[in-house]
């Protein structure tokens, strides 16, 4: 389990893609998981590994699945006790008959921020180098480089296509070329919370123009920063990079002004929304609505189940189960 584990956690991280660990570290018998046990949960609510059964399982989905939406670690416990929970510890109910107490850290891996340069002038190669010191996941989409011209970049692609573009990410276009339109173009459809061209003004009127032409919106365009960076007069190239980092930077600070209640470790992270919530007809255990819930559907209403043998039991008498209930 360690090495598929540590794998997957490999692959989503080189993909940019969230999701959260859990990791069993208290373990009172009669329990079906051992201290160590690990899982990886995905933002859709599928588990992958095994941190005890049909008890801990949809707690720990639930937990995971607002963890990568609000950003924050969480240590839970479920057990029968009665007690008040220790400081920091989120309690939860056992409902299996077996008893027994787990403990289950939980902890969110979100995409850092990334930076996309395109280009491989003087200007590119100091963007690469200064944003890999930052601590950047830094990529270069840029045709007939290697890691020579590039030894700090995480990767190298011939093609911005072939990125992963959200809105953690920064896009600079630093050819100085004749066809910069076109990365222009292509970077403005992808999400990036910033696009900005190593150009002259009356150069970037020139591209604006014609990106205009080629039909982007206004929205669009309004997204192009150039000449990029911060205005410093005459500059070598190394600060030209230095200013453009830093009106990234600026443009961040902004944002995070809207995320102010975030913990400070995350602040730089943009908060999804929480999973709704459902109450399992059966056993009464509460369980998040993601796309790989269990469900069934009866008389128009959905239900959601913790478990495979919960969904047996009401599909077996929906009407004489949700009678139970009431």
């Amino acid at each position: 389990m360690s090495v598929s584990f540590f794998e997957l956690a490999a692959e989503l991280l080189a993909r940019r893609e969230p999701f959260a660990t859990a990791t069993v570290v208290r373990a009172d018998r009669p329990t079906s998981a051992k201290p160590g046990a690990k899982a990886i949960i995905t933002p859709d609510g599928k588990l992958i590994g095994w941190i005890g059964g049909s008890c801990a399982a949809p707690v720990v989905i639930r937990e995971s699945v607002a963890a990568i939406a609000d950003g924050e670690a969480r240590l839970i416990e479920i057990s029968k006790t009665n007690a008040a929970p220790r400081p920091g510890v989120r309690h939860f109910p056992m409902t299996c008959h077996s008893g027994g107490t787990l403990e289950i850290h939980i902890e969110p891996l979100l995409p850092t921020e990334q930076l996309v340069v395109l280009g491989k002038t003087p200007v590119a190669r100091a963007m690469v180098a200064l944003g890999s010191a930052l601590g950047r996941y830094v990529v270069v989409a840029e045709p007939n480089v290697t890691a020579v011209d590039f030894p700090t970049a995480d990767r190298i692609t011939s093609d911005l296509a072939d990125v992963n573009v959200d809105a953690r990410t920064s896009i600079v276009i630093a050819m100085r070329g004749d066809a910069d339109e076109d990365p222009a173009e292509e970077a403005l459809r992808t999400p990036a919370s910033y696009v900005g061209l190593v150009a002259s003004k009356t150069r970037g009127d020139v591209i604006r123009d014609t990106l205009q032409r080629r039909g982007l919106t206004a929205a669009q365009l309004e997204r192009l920063v150039y000449p990029a960076g911060l205005d410093m007069g005459h500059a070598s190239d190394e600060e030209i990079a230095l200013s453009i980092l830093a009106q990234i930077l600026m443009q961040r600070h902004a944002r995070e002004k809207l995320t102010a209640s975030l913990p400070e470790t995350h602040r730089n992270f943009q908060p999804m929304a929480a999973a709704a919530e459902a109450v399992d007809p059966i056993c009464d255990m509460v369980v998040a609505i993601t796309p790989t819930a269990l469900r069934a559907d009866f008389e128009g209403t959905t239900y959601y189940f913790c478990g495979e043998g919960c969904r047996r039991r009401f599909l077996k008498d929906p009407a004489g189960a949700l009678a139970a209930t009431r």
